[in-house]
């Protein structure tokens, strides 16, 4: 069997088929996934796509992680890069 996985900042992070974005990141231990427009850390919380606190860039478009099927090979990031 193919563990399938996707980038998130330069990690591979493995997932299961149809498994959430949000999903398979708490799966792999990371609970923020960095800070949005206005500074404040974005991480998985409703799990439904209606608070907006788990916002990512996937391939370059701003997404809710938690409502985002994983595939193989998508590039995940903070909205925001750090700085310093």
């Amino acid at each position: 069997m193919t563990v399938q996985a996707f980038d998130w900042m330069g990690r591979s992070i493995p997932f299961r088929a149809g498994e959430s974005i949000a999903s398979a990141l708490d799966a792999a231990g990371i609970r923020t996934f960095g800070a949005d427009t206005s500074g404040q850390e974005t991480r998985y919380f409703c799990g439904i796509g209606a608070c907006q606190c788990c916002v990512v860039r996937v391939d370059g478009v701003v997404r809710e992680a938690c409502v985002t099927t994983a595939t193989a090979g998508m590039r995940v990031e903070a909205l925001e890069k750090r700085r310093g």
